[in-house]
């Protein structure tokens, strides 16, 4: 697999290049444009995936579908992950990090559990509980907001290769230099606009307007997307 690697250099380690979510996708697009018009699926990361996705869907005229998968939580620090959890439930351990939590193995499968009742409930709510579309000699496009430790993205990426498509894009606004080099030898092509070195890093820190979104959030992005696209 020939890998390769797209940023913008003119945002190499600066902070809060983006207005939100919707311009990040905007810009993101332009990177992209070569598969405008194709037999591409982009595939948005709820929660804060999804608009990037739409926006970057919507300039490339291709349909958007969700991939929902979810970090396995830290108990007591609900932000922070020691793996994640596929659409079809094969968990991805960061072995690393576990080994430094002092787990017990009944926390770590109280946890895993946990992570993958909310993908069920957040596929009833958020896909109506459909089975994944077909990927298959596809090109498919994974968006998230940013690329923090990996493990969701990388999950993302093994569940689509076990669904045999064509390629596998990663496309994200903002990325940790050191999760885009664990990334890349996994994918085709991997686009980063603002890549950050440095010990600590926050996918926040590259937007002006950072904010939750929630599972209504995500569900109003996505009927104004179908709307928009239905009027075409």
């Amino acid at each position: 697999m020939v890998q390769s690697l797209i940023e913008d250099l003119y945002l190499r380690d600066k902070l809060y290049v983006f207005r939100d979510r919707k311009e990040a996708g905007t810009i993101l697009a332009r990177k992209l444009l070569k598969y405008k018009g194709t037999d591409g699926l982009v595939l948005g990361i709820p929660s804060g995936g999804v608009p990037v996705a739409a926006e970057l869907a919507k300039a490339l005229s291709l349909p958007v579908e969700l991939v929902i998968l979810r970090k396995i939580q830290i108990p007591h620090n609900t932000e922070a992950g020691f793996g994640a959890v596929a659409p079809d439930y094969k968990v991805l351990i960061n072995e690393d990090l576990l080994s430094m939590l002092n787990l017990s193995q009944k926390d770590v499968e109280h946890q895993i559990q946990l992570t993958i009742d909310t993908i069920k409930k957040r596929n009833d709510l958020l896909r109506k509980g459909l089975p994944f579309p077909s990927v298959k000699n596809k090109i498919v496009i994974i968006v998230d907001d940013g690329l923090a430790s990996g493990y969701t993205m990388l999950s993302a990426v093994e569940f689509l290769r076990r669904h045999e498509p064509k390629k596998i894009v990663v496309a994200v606004p903002t990325g940790s230099k050191r999760t885009v080099d664990f990334i890349l030898p996994n994918v085709d092509e991997l686009i980063c606009l603002n890549i950050r070195s440095g010990f600590t890093f926050a996918v926040a820190d590259a937007y002006e307007n950072w904010y939750d979104l929630t599972d209504n959030d995500v569900i109003s992005i996505l009927q104004e997307f179908n709307h928009n696209s239905s009027d075409k």
